[in-house]
């Protein structure tokens, strides 16, 4: 990506938010919507894309084309992506950027920017694993995880942010959405996927955080916490993946996510901000997260029998938390 001077939508033609259809010919809920996908090469992100610009937005395919363990590069997938929704009468545009890095995801903004004039929709998504039970992680597993997906969310959104704070100050605040990409994993652990689990985990703060910085701003943030078949899923967890026989509904297919995903990056869902969906097959649950559960106040310093006695009688009333997945 060469560096090149920013636009804005004042600068080109047929860059607003109005009169753009969808793939299809006709309008959708995002027509006119300029929308980045990270990793949107294959499995989810690429069911984003299209889904998207069926929906009438402009797209930018972000993608590295790794291998399943962040392993290689290649531009073929998010070039493929692009000439699969120009085929079906969108627009796309591909990036192959590393958005964990600062200049990456920068000159991953500019593409929106240089290409579109615009941005208004950031989903984050790329991500890969290094699945190991944690007496077996290696360090270097656990950083290339944490780095990819935590900093690969971070740094677009700061880069995204930035532009949409600068049109906010500007007097051309946007129906910005940005939407994050969790795991079960990090809602509930999984096992042999601590560095996944944590980094989803991360990603859940992050979105809270997010959508309380951003608000002034006019920017939504929200999560979503897909189960689809992937490569990163359809090896580890083969059989509750497999594609059904007989031309039944496939509950595990990406694309299944994708409709909650658009409509969480379209002017539809405003108003709502700091949430996490979880989204499979076709189900849609809002997911609530800690929250105050019972409570005991002394009024003093505990002993450590008296707070140990106490937790366990809160306990007794308390929710039992989700098992980790995998655990025995």
């Amino acid at each position: 990506m060469t560096e090149e001077s920013r636009t804005t939508s004042a600068d080109k033609p047929g860059t607003g938010s109005t009169g753009s259809t969808g793939s299809t010919g006709s309008p959708g809920i995002c027509a006119g919507r300029v929308v980045i996908v990270t990793g949107a090469g294959r499995g989810l992100g690429r069911a984003h894309a299209h889904a998207y610009a069926t929906e009438g937005a402009k797209v930018v395919v972000n993608d590295l084309g790794v291998g399943p363990d962040g392993s290689g590069s290649s531009g073929g997938p998010a070039h493929d992506v692009v000439e699969e929704i120009r085929a079906a009468g969108g627009e796309a545009v591909a990036h192959g950027g590393d958005i964990a890095t600062s200049e990456g995801a920068a000159s991953l903004v500019r593409a929106a920017l240089d290409t579109y004039g615009c941005l208004d929709t950031l989903v984050n998504n790329a991500g890969f694993l290094r699945d190991r039970m944690l007496v077996n992680l290696d360090e270097d597993d656990w950083d290339a995880v944490l780095r990819v997906h935590l900093k690969g969310h971070f740094l677009p959104l700061k880069h995204a942010a930035a532009y949409w704070r600068g049109e906010a100050k500007a007097g051309r605040a946007r129906h910005a959405c940005v939407v994050n990409t969790s795991s079960g994993a990090g809602l509930s652990g999984s096992v042999g996927q601590g560095n996944y689990s944590a980094a989803k985990a991360g990603i859940l703060g992050l979105t809270m955080v997010a959508s309380a910085e951003f608000a002034s701003y006019g920017v939504r943030v929200n999560a979503i916490a897909p189960a689809a078949r992937t490569r990163m899923t359809e090896q580890t967890f083969a059989q509750t993946m497999a594609a059904p026989g007989g031309g039944g509904f496939d509950a595990m297919a990406p694309e299944n996510v994708s409709p909650v995903v658009v409509w969480l990056g379209s002017e539809a869902s405003a108003g709502v901000t700091g949430r996490v969906f979880e989204a499979e097959a076709g189900r849609i649950t809002v997911m609530e997260g800690w929250r105050p559960g019972p409570t005991a106040d002394k009024g003093a310093r505990w002993t450590p029998a008296e707070a140990g006695d106490t937790a366990l009688k809160l306990l007794a009333g308390a929710e039992v938390p989700q098992p980790v997945y995998g655990a025995r």
